[in-house]
């Protein structure tokens, strides 16, 4: 709090204590939450790919895509808040290959599915001409992908861009992935 409110007063001794602890060992814990961080991105693609009742889910492919889009909308975070100029270029290239990872994550997504069994061919179908073929490729891929991507290689050619409008679109196309592949995947069932 001291950095970001330089005369913040907690108004009891017991709050600097820990607020002390917290600065003593900031490396320390910077490194323990970013562990913990990996483990929260992977951890729900990971535990979708456990349901072998859902076709749309059970691939391994989950828990890298829901990380990588983690990553992303963290990049995407950071942009928002930082002040300085060279922080934003290069997290801005950061999110650009998140942002490619991402792609070709997705492609191997559906080719995974393509190549397997009827019912997760099936499950492909949803996004490739089916229920969830608007939502999916309008929100996450163009609006929450190739627009932000597209915005920020124009910023690295020095156009100015709003920072925050591409972190928001990366934001909310990295939520809309979770509602979507959620979504779709209490639809996907091995009897139809």
């Amino acid at each position: 709090m001291k950095e970001i409110f330089p005369r913040w007063d907690w108004k009891f001794r017991s709050l600097y204590v820990v607020e002390g602890f917290f600065m003593r060992y900031k490396k320390v814990l910077a490194w323990i939450m970013l562990i913990y961080g990996i483990i929260l991105g992977v951890y729900t693609g990971i535990l979708l790919s456990a349901f072998n009742a859902r076709p749309l889910w059970n691939t391994s492919i989950l828990g890298p895509l829901f990380l990588t889009s983690g990553l992303s909308a963290g990049a995407a975070a950071t942009l928002v808040f930082s002040e300085d100029p060279d922080e934003r270029k290069q997290f801005s290239r950061i999110d650009l290959v998140l942002i490619g990872i991402e792609l070709f994550l997705i492609v191997h997504l559906f080719m995974g599915l393509l190549a397997s069994t009827q019912v997760q061919i099936e499950a492909a179908r949803m996004f490739l001409g089916g229920t969830f073929t608007v939502s999916f490729w309008v929100f996450v891929v163009i609006l929450g992908m190739l627009i932000p991507a597209l915005l920020e290689m124009m910023e690295l050619r020095k156009y100015h861009v709003p920072a925050i409008v591409p972190a928001l679109l990366v934001i909310f196309g990295s939520l809309m992935l979770r509602f979507i592949i959620v979504n779709a995947g209490q639809v996907s069932r091995w009897l139809y």
